[in-house]
């Protein structure tokens, strides 16, 4: 039943060991704004912001933190790190407003003999010092235990004799890293259940690294060992290989294990956008929950499954997380796939037009990695607008030349009404050298009138993207018509070609029409 499932605390490390990540530097307002996001938007129990005496504008972000939490009555989720420095770390956390210091101890063997150089005993009368000092100034104490795992695995009895002289202590939390990530999940429910039957009372957190790819399993592992509390970070932040994401660890807690927590899922992917601005680590395209693709399904017969009784979509649905599903568009693409697009869109095909449209996105999706939604309107009307059902001029070939300090060159070969011509030209631009080239055709070759381009428009569809389709609209003037034709690839002058193909088309008609008018008039003379 329900509330017999565990209830897990989370506290987020993103701005204080998330921004250990190398070139990540929040400065104090973004600082803020993270803690704002993370408190009063996603709800995790706890903040870890900053390390003690790091400097002057850490101190500045940690008093402006407190300030905003004391009027909110946050103050006591507002936690910062301190050291086992006699008083130093104690007043610098104090005098910012701070009442909540987690101190690094050390929790292997090693550590506290090679990088202290001092004794077990002569560390543990440290520690007590520190947290007997913090308890007269009226602040809560953690402590971590620095390099936990390797003291399990080279010396649990060090651990275990550091724990027994901290128990008559006020410490409310042990801090359990794995602070080099070398666990792996069976190492984690070893060490954590020992721990757990040897202090079944104490409040122990499990902080998980991510050097193996392994931080979300081994939390899973901790949650199941017994573990209370987690240690995270947005986007999975951290020095080297990063920290457990949060994103993963709430969608791996109720999905998995079926534990309770006050994560606002909802406010995962905003919160996470925030801080990829902020700390300009992008978040790759496929990562769980927040990445851009995956909530994207490319096979057309996964739209098709998810037409009927939504066959390929599982527990992580995208409204959990404030996102919609998607369904790419591109060489893979089906027709299940493109309607479900347009129907987000509000459009609707018959089965020719549908057809129609399918063909096109696949043949762009050759030339473009990803066809967008926002791709998809204009692709329709290229297909549609001005379609012509029988294609009496069709490009053959075409070769443009750019060479710096030379005119462009362009030249063609065109099949008009089933006979082909080629023709070479220089011009202006490279699209100015095709249509020259075109002219020529027409105009010296078969004696015609070739149409005027009147305007010519540029657009690409909404987004910003470099890789954005480009649409070309031309106007053109020929006799006493005005009409356009567009044309849309990912290349602006190839756009602007097929735009003039389609031109070319139109005016087959209208030489079909002068030409029985004509000879109408001659056979009645």
């Amino acid at each position: 039943m329900r509330h017999n499932h565990p209830y897990i605390e989370i506290m987020d490390t993103t701005l204080r060991d998330g921004e250990q990540t190398s070139g990540v530097s929040f400065v104090p307002h973004e600082k803020l704004m993270i803690t704002r996001l993370l408190l009063e938007d996603l709800k995790v129990d706890r903040v870890e912001v900053a390390s003690a005496r790091v400097s002057e504008g850490e101190f500045d972000a940690v008093r402006m933190i407190c300030d905003w939490a004391a009027r909110r009555n946050l103050l006591p989720k507002v936690e910062v790190l301190g050291f086992v420095d006699g008083h130093t770390s104690v007043d610098w956390v104090h005098a910012t407003g701070c009442r909540v210091i987690n101190l690094l101890c050390k929790g292997s063997l090693k550590h506290c003999t090679y990088q202290l150089k001092k004794t077990p005993e002569e560390h543990l009368r440290d520690i007590l010092s520190v947290a007997d000092y913090a308890n007269e100034q009226d602040m809560e104490v953690n402590v971590y235990l620095e390099d936990w795992s390797n003291g399990m695995k080279d010396n649990p009895e060090y651990v275990f004799r550091l724990i027994d002289g901290l128990l008559q202590t006020n410490i409310r939390r042990y801090m359990l890293p794995d602070t080099l990530g070398i666990l792996n999940p069976l190492q984690v429910i070893e060490y954590m259940r020992k721990m757990i039957k040897r202090y079944p009372n104490v409040h122990f957190d499990f902080h998980a690294h991510n050097d193996y790819d392994l931080a979300v399993s081994n939390v899973l592992a901790a949650v199941l060992s017994g573990c209370k509390g987690l240690h995270t970070t947005i986007n999975g932040l951290g020095e080297r290989a990063g920290n457990a994401p949060l994103a993963s660890v709430q969608a791996i807690l109720k999905d998995h294990f079926q534990a309770i927590t006050h994560i606002d899922e909802s406010r995962l992917n905003e919160v996470s956008r925030v801080v990829e601005s902020y700390s300009g680590i992008a978040i790759p395209a496929n990562k769980p929950i927040v990445g851009e693709n995956v909530f994207t399904q490319v096979a057309g017969v996964h739209a098709d499954g998810d037409n009927k009784r939504n066959l390929y979509c599982n527990d992580l649905l995208p409204e959990r997380f404030g996102r919609k599903r998607e369904y790419a568009l591109g060489k893979n693409s089906g027709k299940a796939n493109i309607r479900k697009n347009l129907e987000d869109l509000g459009l609707e095909l018959d089965e020719e037009s549908m057809r129609k449209v399918t063909e096109r996105i696949i043949e762009l999706g050759d030339k473009k990695e990803l066809v967008t939604q926002e791709d998809l309107p204009y692709i329709v009307s290229d297909v549609l607008k001005h379609n012509v059902m029988s294609e009496r001029v069709r490009l053959k070939s075409y070769i443009l030349n750019l060479a710096y300090g030379l005119k462009p060159m362009a030249t063609l070969k065109i099949e008009i009404n089933g006979k082909e011509y080629e023709e070479s030209s220089s011009g202006d631009g490279q699209y100015d050298a095709f249509v020259r080239a075109l002219r020529k055709v027409y105009k010296t070759t078969l004696g015609r009138k070739f149409p005027m381009l009147t305007n010519y428009a540029v657009s690409i569809p909404p987004g910003g993207r470099t890789d954005a389709f480009v649409q070309t609209v031309i106007t053109w003037s020929f006799g006493n018509r005005v009409f356009r034709t567009r044309g849309l690839d990912a290349d602006q002058t190839e756009a602007a070609i097929k735009a003039t193909v389609k031109m070319l088309n139109i005016i087959e008609s209208e030489y079909d029409m002068e030409s029985c008018s004509q000879e109408e008039k001659s056979s009645h003379d």
